[in-house]
């Protein structure tokens, strides 16, 4: 059987699943927005971790393990959404990650914190079985704004996240923000199995025939390739930010600590609003213009960070990058899921996967810039990497112009 066939050849139909109620829509944000909060926990500890074991090189790369587990995490069990019950899978995840964090809690070492938060990241990508599964269960109408409103709770957690793990971390030590984080990944698995639907599986695949599938999908949607390298770029950029934060408010220039680095993601999240509103522009006016915005958005916060250094350029500047981010991620995410139904796991795989390994590879790349040159070298790298996310926007829409130019002839 070809690659083709397995994607094509005798698909189940769409499962008939019950009306997204708003209490669900509201639980299913809630329980994305804690799943995804594990995976930031370490960025504004960086410099305590490293202070306590000594300066450890592994200590550093504590932020870009998490993200890699993400990223593999995607590869290797979000297509599952596709081939069983996505209730008990979600359940499960979420059971599992409890006890990667309790692992992190009681780690002795650098390197066993590090192996510990790759697991974490691989077990959080249940974030992202919720948002296809959001996506099935909503009207084709409203699409464009269930998934704006589960990724506005999705992006809380990301940005509270960091409040939390530095103020945690400051007063309490970076032990207790990981035990803290025990409960509230079990308390969200009983919320998820108490209240999700069962959701019959949706491809007759099998898990190696899913993975095989996704090269497949990749070279069969030039839509997904623009989206999945677009946002890559973004949250690279994005990333760069968030992992180099707490080391440029150390500097003399702010003499802040981790508290007030984790602080930045209350003021990031007035951001958030351009989820649900990204969401309804996408649903009239189409995503790619959104998109476009976003890229736009997001160098304007860069240029804002490299021009001034005080703390209300970081502040305005985070709104800003958050708000460019977020708009195109959600308007990503709606060109994606329209694609084909019966893959929007794996489709979600393909586009998670690139967009974390970009966030991986912008937290390492921002690492190595900020021992190189500093917040100047930060900041041309994170401008660069908008300019990148735009050009392919570009790119796009001249080939799009070309196919219709050509079809009307």
């Amino acid at each position: 059987m070809t690659k083709v066939s397995m994607t094509q050849a005798s698909p189940l139909p769409e499962p008939q699943a019950p009306d997204l109620t708003g209490a669900l829509t509201v639980a299913m944000a809630l329980a994305c927005g804690i799943a995804v909060a594990n995976i930031y926990y370490n960025q504004p500890m960086l410099g305590i971790l490293e202070r306590e074991f000594g300066g450890a090189a592994l200590a550093g790369f504590v932020p870009t393990a998490t993200q890699l587990g993400y990223a593999a995490g995607l590869v290797l069990l979000v297509p599952l959404g596709d081939l069983v019950d996505r209730r008990r899978l979600i359940v499960l995840q979420l059971l599992a990650i409890g006890l990667a964090l309790a692992a992190a809690a009681v780690a002795p070492t650098a390197s066993a914190l590090a192996v510990a938060s790759l697991f974490i990241g691989v077990l959080s990508t249940v974030a992202q079985q919720i948002v296809p599964f959001a996506a099935t269960l909503a009207a084709p109408e409203r699409r464009g704004r269930v998934i704006g409103m589960v990724m506005s709770g999705l992006l809380c957690g990301v940005l509270f996240s960091r409040t939390l793990g530095g103020f945690v971390a400051t007063h309490h030590g970076w032990r207790a923000m990981f035990w803290l984080a025990v409960p509230l990944a079990w308390g969200t698995a009983a919320l998820m199995a108490a209240t999700l639907p069962r959701h019959a599986p949706a491809s007759p695949l099998r898990y190696g025939q899913a993975l095989a599938s996704l090269a497949h999908l990749w070279r069969r949607h030039p839509a997904l390739r623009a989206a999945a390298l677009t946002q890559g770029a973004l949250f690279a950029a994005f990333t760069a930010f968030w992992t180099i934060l707490s080391l440029r408010l150390e500097q003399p220039a702010f003499g802040l600590g981790a508290d007030i680095a984790g602080l930045f993601g209350v003021i990031g999240a007035a951001g958030v609003v351009a989820a649900p509103i990204a969401g309804r522009l996408a649903d009239q006016r189409g995503p790619h213009l959104v998109v476009i915005l976003g890229s736009v958005v997001t160098l304007l916060a860069w240029l804002l960070f490299g021009s001034w250094a005080n703390i209300w350029a970081m502040v305005v500047g985070v709104v800003i990058l958050d708000f460019g981010m977020q708009g195109a991620l959600v308007s990503n995410q709606a060109i994606v899921f329209a694609l084909d139904p019966q893959a929007r796991s794996r489709l979600n795989t393909v586009f998670m996967g690139c967009m974390f390994l970009g966030g991986a590879l912008g937290s390492a790349a921002a690492t190595a810039a900020w021992k190189l040159g500093a917040w100047p070298a930060v900041c041309t790298l994170g401008g660069g990497l908008s300019v990148l996310a735009f050009g392919i926007q570009v790119l796009l829409g001249l080939r799009r112009r070309r196919a219709a130019t050509t079809t009307g002839a």
